[in-house]
């Protein structure tokens, strides 16, 4: 299986309001690396895996209403643990959208998987990974 990743960075701010967090149930910054990995079994006439620049900018268009923000108040996760976990999956149904809508390229609605990793430290990271198609 061959694959491209992208990255990008994202700075948010979010408390979560469960005792299994202990202290992270107070308001708190993240800072993640975001990584994104494209899959596909066969390469592209082009030989490519995905169109990195159109894989990039969906990437910034994604994190960037998100950026410097606080999750606890945004109406899209209202009632939700903005976890990294949760996070990452909520990266992964956006890109899965812009591979149908045509964003990433002709070639993006037949990729094959996608995976998400956030990481918080170079100790600490989490990933969503899944079919991108059907």
């Amino acid at each position: 299986m061959f694959s491209v990743e992208v990255r990008d960075r994202i700075m948010i701010a979010h408390s979560l309001p469960d005792p299994a967090f202990g202290p992270a149930q107070n308001m708190h910054g993240a800072t993640f690396v975001v990584d994104v990995a494209f899959f596909r079994e066969e390469l592209t006439r082009h030989n490519i895996v995905v169109d990195i620049a159109a894989a990039l900018e969906v990437l910034g268009n994604i994190l960037r209403p998100i950026g410097y923000q606080n999750l606890d108040i945004l109406p899209q996760f209202k009632g939700e643990l903005t976890t990294t976990e949760f996070l990452c999956k909520y990266i992964f149904d956006k890109f899965v959208d812009a591979a149908a809508s045509g964003a990433l390229g002709p070639d993006g609605k037949s990729l094959a998987r996608l995976r998400v990793t956030l990481s918080e430290t170079d100790l600490a990271r989490a990933s969503y990974e899944g079919p991108i198609r059907g």
